[in-house]
């Protein structure tokens, strides 16, 4: 019997690329032979990510809808056209038993072509406020996995699976890493570490919140690892020149679970994966939601975890006033961090990876 093949699709920022490869390596680790191709879309940063991780991938010309300028969205007809039919070359050309679609707008065409095509699909959705493709693809899917409760508000009870987000494996052990990601980072085994992440793309808010902020929490006894996105690295390497050997920046961390291993209290954004990796991680987390996400998804995703007394939320419009100071209460609270941690590692879903590669292929005729 020959190995089945896999289309897996969607992306656009890391949240929707990393459960994406995942699954890939999940059902890889289920059969070796299972052949994986990555539709994505053109010029965005799974054409970079994906092929890091050892896949093919093919891009497709479509791009989202732009909210804040209508006259932006005069060319999304003709892209979503161009797309359809590129998406329908691909499957004729690598014939899936089944696809995958991840969400962001990418997968919209490949998995319209599917259900056309007759390919059974699956879709993965990330967050608790379901995006525009997936509820509109919903109807054609054969399952939904799920990683938060009351779902059944946008998709069919019938078809929802809770599995949880897939994240990397290496984020499960990270606490035996500690000596490791000292040295790793350059820093110091008898002080509280802060680890600062605002998602692939960098966080404004928050880097701008830590720029103003970083003499403060220096100057507390605190150090700290900054991933600021490729925006705001320039700025933010000067800032921290003079704290040599307390503050490590990068614009992308790759060894997150070293990253997840020094930190005492976490300082993120909401996004799904960030979420489902603090989690995993069991880390007290300070979430502060970006607030033109889609629907406000990421405000949903830390109010999911607040109302468990998992998290502390900051609005983002508070952040350059408030942020540091949550950062330097919390770090000074054991008791709070404790009960924070123990929380959030109940949400904690590991085997999701697994659980949706077996889904996959059970939709594999």
């Amino acid at each position: 019997m020959k190995a089945p093949k896999v289309i897996i699709s969607g992306g656009g920022t890391g949240g929707h690329i990393y459960p994406a490869i995942a699954i890939a390596n999940a059902l890889k680790e289920i059969n070796p032979a299972i052949e994986v191709l990555f539709v994505g879309a053109e010029g965005k940063m799974e054409m970079e990510k994906v092929p890091k991780a050892g896949y093919p991938i093919i891009g497709l010309p479509i791009a989202g809808i732009n909210r804040s300028s209508l006259v932006a969205n005069f060319s999304f007809p003709q892209k979503l056209i161009k797309s359809y039919s590129k998406a329908k070359g691909i499957l004729e050309d690598f014939k899936p038993d089944v696809a995958v679609g991840v969400g962001g707008y990418a997968s919209g065409p490949l998995l319209l072509a599917a259900s056309m095509n007759g390919v059974p699909f699956l879709i993965q959705e990330q967050n608790s406020y379901a995006g525009v493709t997936n509820k509109f693809l919903s109807k054609s899917a054969k399952k939904i996995c799920v990683a938060y409760p009351n779902m059944d508000t946008f998709f069919a009870k019938e078809k929802i699976l809770m599995t949880g987000n897939p994240v990397r494996k290496d984020i499960l052990e990270v606490a035996s890493k500690r000596s490791q990601a000292l040295a790793h980072f350059g820093l110091s085994a008898d002080k509280k570490t802060v680890l600062v992440i605002g998602g692939s793309q960098g966080a404004r808010t928050i880097n701008e919140a830590i720029d103003g902020g970083l003499t403060s929490l220096v100057n507390a006894g605190y150090q700290v690892v900054w991933q600021t996105g490729k925006l705001y690295i320039d700025r933010a390497k000067t800032a921290a020149e003079i704290f040599k050997g307390q503050v490590y920046v990068s614009d992308f961390i790759y060894e997150m679970d070293l990253a997840y291993a020094v930190a005492d209290v976490v300082v993120s954004r909401a996004g799904a994966l960030s979420v489902s990796e603090i989690c995993l991680a069991a880390k007290p987390a300070i979430l502060v939601p970006l607030p033109t996400a889609a629907e406000d998804h990421q405000t949903q995703n830390a109010m999911s975890l607040v109302n468990c007394k998992a998290a502390v939320l900051v609005k983002d419009k508070d952040a350059r006033e408030e942020l540091v100071k949550e950062t330097i209460t919390l770090l000074q609270d054991a008791d709070l961090q404790y009960i924070l941690s123990q929380n959030i590692k109940q949400l904690a879903k590991p085997d999701a990876a697994r659980e949706i590669a077996e889904q996959v292929l059970k939709l594999v005729k």
